[in-house]
């Protein structure tokens, strides 16, 4: 029979008393501590009958297996943000919001909030919001996250922008010879707003004391690669016989080298190819025998690893669970809500050009029995990875301006 663990339950306790006051709460608890099951005990505790739970589409068959740990009579509902729109149905008193933090774009709301708000205004449910990382970038993060119910602290703003007059320092920057208004620097009174509707708990509160070892591989690609990069970084074309790589832009020439750089492109036409399967070979040989976890930025990096390893791999966590086959997950897909708690340790065949992506990526093996975990970082020699690390590992993402001071 499952149990909370006591630190869940206070947490159940402390939610249903913050729910029944301002209708919401924000769950801010850090990887592998157990968000999912502490929000539906949350619902269970508030006597909810119809709960909602909205997630990415690659945790949803983990948290309908949680859910049959509870052997709740609630009816539970789990859908990908992605198609929130298809929902209808016949009540809702509970809705939760996992990696809630993905409704934070700003100044403008992202579709997924405003269909969050539709939903709101429909059913009008208990809304609890799950995060690891409530604002990765910005305290500005947090009012559109919230905008949708009707109790949240910022209610009184009938816009983004009338709420930045009160709560962020509003700067200028130039891009392409024109002003914008920068809107990153939240003030910390927007957490203070926040803080009567929200708990956070941390891995080292729940007792997790793994200790995250990172390696670094170098290895050196085919000779046609470096020829193909560095013909692209002097001309900024390549013409191929029926395709051709085009880098008419700093930004564009810093995307198709990152590609490049790890044996895939995109054509200016739309199709991807292989250049070079020396990463792919390189990280079979490496780990061969072992089950492992290998994170990849590109689509069509996925094709050169299923080129090389063949059944070897898989992309489904249910069929990594079951067999001991490994798993290919693209970065930011899988960078949050689901647990490789069975790898062996976490492969990077190429690295993001978010810091959000380093940290959330870097902990899913994280569980409070594993004490420690092996991430490894497969960089080509005198690509643009280390650069990417470099930035990241200092909470930073890599930009434009990065890759022009490295590499132009």
């Amino acid at each position: 029979m499952f149990k909370f663990r006591d630190y869940q339950l206070n947490i159940i306790n402390r939610a249903k008393d913050v729910i029944r006051k301002h209708k919401f709460v924000y769950l801010s608890m850090e990887v592998r501590t157990g968000k999912t099951l502490t929000s539906l005990g949350i619902s269970e505790a508030l006597d909810c009958k119809d709960v909602l739970f909205v997630t990415k589409k690659k945790a949803i068959s983990s948290i309908e297996q949680d859910f049959l740990l509870l052997n709740s009579s609630m009816n539970l509902v789990v859908i990908n943000y992605e198609s929130l729109h298809k929902i209808e149905l016949p009540n809702c008193d509970m809705l939760i919001l996992d990696e809630a933090h993905g409704m934070g774009a700003f100044p403008k709301p992202s579709k997924r909030a405003k269909l969050v708000r539709l939903l709101i205004k429909k059913y009008s449910p208990f809304v609890c919001l799950l995060s690891g990382t409530p604002t990765p970038e910005s305290y500005s993060q947090l009012y559109h996250q919230v905008y949708g119910i009707p109790t949240n602290p910022f209610i009184r703003f009938v816009s983004f922008y009338k709420f930045a007059h009160e709560y962020i320092n509003v700067t200028q920057r130039k891009i392409n010879s024109l002003y914008i208004n920068d809107y990153t620097d939240g003030k910390s009174t927007i957490l203070s707003a926040m803080k009567p509707m929200m708990i956070s708990f941390s891995q080292s509160d729940a007792g997790f004391s793994n200790k995250i070892t990172e390696n670094i591989l170098t290895v050196t690609m085919s000779p046609m690669t470096y020829k193909i990069a560095d013909k692209l970084r002097k001309d900024l074309v390549v013409q191929g016989d029926e395709e051709v790589i085009l880098a008419d832009t700093p930004v564009k020439l810093m995307q198709k080298l990152h590609q490049i750089y790890s044996g895939t492109v995109k054509f200016e036409g739309g199709n991807s190819t292989i250049l070079d399967d020396t990463k792919a070979m390189y990280i079979k040989n490496a780990f061969w025998g072992k089950k492992i976890g290998i994170f990849y930025k590109f689509k069509e990096e996925l094709n050169v690893l299923k080129k090389v390893y063949g059944d070897d791999i898989c992309t489904e966590l249910s069929i990594f669970e079951c067999t001991d086959k490994s798993i290919a997950l693209q970065i930011v897909s899988g960078r949050e809500g689901i647990s490789l708690r069975q790898a062996e340790c976490l492969v990077y065949y190429n690295i993001d050009f978010s810091a959000t992506s380093y940290w959330q990526s870097r902990d899913r093996m994280t569980t409070k029995e594993r004490t420690a975990s092996d991430v490894y970082w497969i960089f080509s020699k005198g690509g643009i990875e280390k650069d990417i690390y470099r930035a990241v590992i200092n909470k930073k993402d890599y930009t434009l301006n990065h890759f022009k001071n490295n590499k132009l």
